[in-house]
């Protein structure tokens, strides 16, 4: 676990070991899928899940399962306690200034969500832009869609290049003193493409745009310090991090979640209600209103350990190699096109194959225990970008094996033996 990644890079059979022993932590890995041994490879999806994180979740439910905050009883003061570590977890973990800028949600998507309710309605009116790019999930389109329909502001859109790549020209070209905020993916999910979002930031704060990153499918493959980064919001899902799902964080500057109105009611985010007047919580509780998901949060805390403990340089060249075997071997067949070969990718490759559908290469990949994820995937604008209907991905995690990619092309040459 702990072994270099300079060693691992020059090793492979210290890298071999290094996969195994972190395989062992992940239970679901043992099981068969029609009788044949899972290849689990739909990670962008959802990730798998630690023996930790499962303990963690039905530790708090057999010793500590109470309602967190307001109680005084032992049950309620411990559970609290075990909860808002998570937050301070995240804190460090993302390198926040304070806890009070780490807002629980139930994902990347709420997360966004918040923010185009919360931040439009206090900042966005007729005639101004937001700015989004051409790569971006279902979930950084539609609620500035809606925001667009509700002020009568306008969406614009970055282009992509052939390789899957904004093309920084064209968003530099579209911010202007229209533009009220600017949202992009740190990683896209379709396409695999790692954003420059360092350079896209520092080109809309010279605008005083601030600019929301959408880090679902960063979250597994990147150390994120979003003060680094000096983005103004920062999205993240706890179950593409190795979590349970039902669970993420909206980071945000202090001076701006203190600027937004709240974006639900009712308990935890006030201090005070009577009929004539609310008085709401400090943050990060505004944006916090209801009973949180608890035994979700403490299993977050456990993944966060668990990425916490992991080797970063020797994730990269795992993983990095894994994206090299499978994107040079899948290039090596007759028929396969792979969507998205912008320069620099994190785990994912998308690809179609000559006059086969998608979904019926993901049912004989099935068939031998193969899983991945064929459609669209929440991205249909790229999909039109590119001139296709879908998509098969293959998508990869620390745990994933250079012979999973072996199964994987032996899978393909077993759909053009069934459709040739």
């Amino acid at each position: 676990m702990m072994t270099s990644g300079t060693t691992l890079l020059q090793n492979d059979d210290a890298l071999q070991a290094w996969t195994m022993k972190l395989r062992e932590q992940f239970p679901i890995l043992n099981e068969h899928v029609h009788s044949k041994r899972l290849v689990y490879l739909d990670n962008a999806a959802t990730t798998q899940k630690p023996e930790s994180v499962l303990s963690a979740m039905e530790g708090y439910y057999r010793h500590l399962n109470s309602n967190i905050h307001r109680g005084v009883h032992f049950l309620s003061e411990q559970a609290t306690e075990a909860y808002e570590g998570v937050r301070e977890k995240l804190r460090s973990y993302i390198n926040a200034a304070a806890t009070g800028e780490i807002v629980f949600v139930r994902g990347t998507t709420e997360a966004i969500n918040l923010v185009a309710d919360s931040f439009g309605r206090a900042f966005v009116k007729a005639g101004d832009e937001v700015l989004i790019s051409g790569m971006e999930h279902h979930s950084n389109i539609v609620p500035w869609q809606l925001l667009c329909e509700r002020t009568g502001a306008s969406l614009k859109v970055a282009p992509i290049d052939d390789r899957g790549e904004i093309i920084v020209e064209e968003f530099e070209r579209l911010l202007n003193k229209r533009t009220r905020i600017v949202g992009l993916a740190h990683v896209s999910n379709a396409l695999g493409t790692v954003n420059p979002v360092k350079h896209l930031i520092d080109l809309a704060h010279r605008h005083d745009i601030p600019v929301l990153v959408d880090g679902a499918q960063a979250g597994p493959h990147l150390r994120i310090d979003v003060r680094d980064l000096d983005c103004d919001f920062y999205a993240l899902s706890a179950h593409k991090m190795y979590g349970p799902t039902g669970i993420g964080v909206l980071y945000g500057k202090q001076r701006l979640l203190e600027s937004m109105p709240p974006y639900q009611g009712g308990g935890d985010m006030i201090r005070s209600v009577t009929f004539e007047k609310t008085v709401f919580n400090d943050l990060p509780y505004k944006f916090e209103a209801g009973t949180p998901s608890i035994a979700e949060g403490i299993g977050f805390g456990a993944a966060l350990d668990f990425l916490t403990s992991l080797d970063w340089r020797a994730v990269s060249v795992h993983e990095h190699s894994l994206l090299e075997k499978a994107s040079d071997a899948l290039c090596n067949i007759p028929g396969v096109r792979i969507i998205g070969t912008a320069r620099e990718k994190a785990g994912v490759v998308s690809f179609v194959l000559n006059d086969v559908h998608p979904h019926d290469i993901g049912t004989i990949l099935d068939q031998e225990g193969i899983a991945v994820r064929t459609g669209h995937h929440c991205a249909q604008p790229v999909m039109l970008r590119y001139g296709i209907p879908a998509t098969v991905r293959a998508s990869f995690a620390v745990y994933n094996t250079k012979e999973e990619i072996e199964a994987l092309i032996r899978g393909i040459y077993r759909v053009k033996e069934v459709f040739h």
